[in-house]
């Protein structure tokens, strides 16, 4: 099977028209599947249509926990992949901003001690950059473990704060 240009410039029309690429498919005949189509249609760079909502999907949807509306721009829209090929979409309004308590903002100020200097209950966070002769250790008194408070938080953090925040990146993208 080829795509004459009577057979492009008829899939374009469909595709305008609102025919889904099963319909599309099924007029152009001859061997032209579905996916043809689909693959057809990325290729010219057709703009992509979100797909209507179905009946059996309402109930559905109505239950599901909805964002609240965000004012539409032209930059905040990017393309979707999937049957709704280059289809613009909004993308979720997370509040990205980060929230600091009032102790998260104060970083504490480090004695800065060579190795030679390092007692066992400092603080052993690496400042700099350990090829230049600058680099020192933080050296504040550990609270627990190899660090002070500041940095054990910046070292450790809860394994659920890992997650909750990787679906966040994985949301924004």
């Amino acid at each position: 099977m080829s795509w004459t240009d009577e057979r492009v410039e008829l899939l374009r029309q469909l595709w305008l028209d609102g025919k889904s690429a099963s319909q599309i498919s099924a007029q152009l005949g001859h061997g032209v599947t579905r996916n043809a189509v689909i693959g057809k249609v990325h290729r010219l760079g057709l703009a992509g249509r979100a797909k209507a909502p179905s009946s059996a999907a309402a109930p559905r949807a109505a239950s599901a926990p909805r964002m609240p509306p965000r004012p539409a721009s032209s930059s905040a829209r990017t393309a979707v992949r999937g049957a709704t090929a280059l289809a613009l979409a909004a993308e979720p309004t997370l509040d990205t901003r980060p929230v600091y308590q009032e102790d998260d903002v104060v970083v504490p100020m480090s004695l800065r001690v060579t190795i030679i200097d390092l007692k066992e209950a400092m603080c052993r966070w690496p400042l700099g950059d350990p090829t230049s002769s600058e680099f020192r250790y933080c050296g504040s008194p550990a609270a627990s473990g190899p660090y002070c408070t500041h940095h054990g938080k910046l070292a450790y953090q809860p394994v659920q704060d890992r997650r909750r925040e990787r679906e966040r990146r994985a949301l924004l993208r």
